[in-house]
């Protein structure tokens, strides 16, 4: 199956947030991919940017949110696609919103929903609430999670992941600077997972939409130029090219970590030091 990593322009209108995003999923359609993710508050707009300041939140306009959600979920209904989506989660009595990504199905219904668990220290001052778990869901029998930003700087999200036995990650930013393009690598290979990334537009000369292979090395990329568009890849386990981190290494360290094949051989030898020291 083909998977597909955005960069859009985000603006502070919702409305035209939704209509890159909805230009996006009908090319990506056109192409064949089956899943597209997009970057963090692709479309209500990220806190520190296109939300200027806390307060905005009083003032958020969640009713244009609602509707441009409910016109990407019939695009996907229309096109067959699956897609992720940044936005804000609404909470009650007044607390900051979820920075969140939607999952839409490809018959159009919101599948699931990822609130970002690991806040900078910035956003944890009033402009987002954290969430709790991870997500996972399933594309034509492959399985997916998510994550965002920040939380690039985090290896327990990936290899929780792993042991959720997801085929792939999908991540959504506002930017991929290159020691976030570092570490997300080395998360695809040391976990022998895919990972899509996903930022903003105005983001993308400094690391545009990528995606990520099992093995750790680019399987796709955009330019990175300020231009919308996608990065585009196929998923397969049994592709030749990453026989050794799916057929060999993944299942071996999955064993290694239980620990049994150490144990099985394991010395109980005299380990005390003599006097001349070894």
């Amino acid at each position: 199956m083909k998977i597909a990593a955005a960069q859009t322009a985000v603006a502070s209108n919702i409305a035209d947030n939704g209509h890159a995003i909805r230009a996006l999923i009908s090319s990506a359609a056109g192409e064949g991919v089956r899943l597209i993710n997009f970057c963090e508050g692709a479309l209500s707009g990220y806190g520190k940017f296109q939300i200027k300041r806390q307060e905005d939140w009083k003032t958020f306009d969640w009713t244009s949110q609602e509707t441009e959600l409910r016109a990407i979920a019939e695009l996907c209904s229309r096109h067959r696609i699956f897609a992720v989506v940044g936005g804000a989660h609404r909470l009650s009595d007044g607390l900051p919103p979820h920075n969140c990504l939607y999952v839409f199905s490809d018959n159009g219904t919101l599948l699931t929903r990822y609130d970002k668990r690991f806040l900078s220290n910035s956003e944890l001052d009033g402009w987002y609430t954290p969430g709790t778990e991870p997500i996972t869901f399933e594309v034509d029998g492959y399985r997916f999670g998510c994550s965002i930003c920040i939380e690039a700087q985090f290896p327990e999200v990936f290899s929780e992941y792993e042991r959720l036995q997801v085929d792939g990650v999908l991540f959504s930013s506002l930017g991929i600077p290159e020691y976030f393009q570092i570490a997300l690598r080395a998360h695809a290979g040391l976990n022998c997972i895919w990972i899509s990334g996903a930022p903003q537009v105005q983001k993308a000369h400094k690391g545009p939409a990528c995606i990520i292979g099992p093995d750790g090395n680019w399987a796709a990329r955009c330019p990175a130029s300020p231009e919308q568009g996608f990065a585009i890849a196929e998923i397969n386990r049994d592709d030749p090219l990453y026989d050794i981190p799916l057929q060999k290494a993944r299942p071996w360290r999955k064993n290694a970590r239980l620990g049994d094949i150490y144990r099985e051989k394991i010395v109980n030898e005299n380990r005390s030091i003599n006097r001349k020291g070894y």
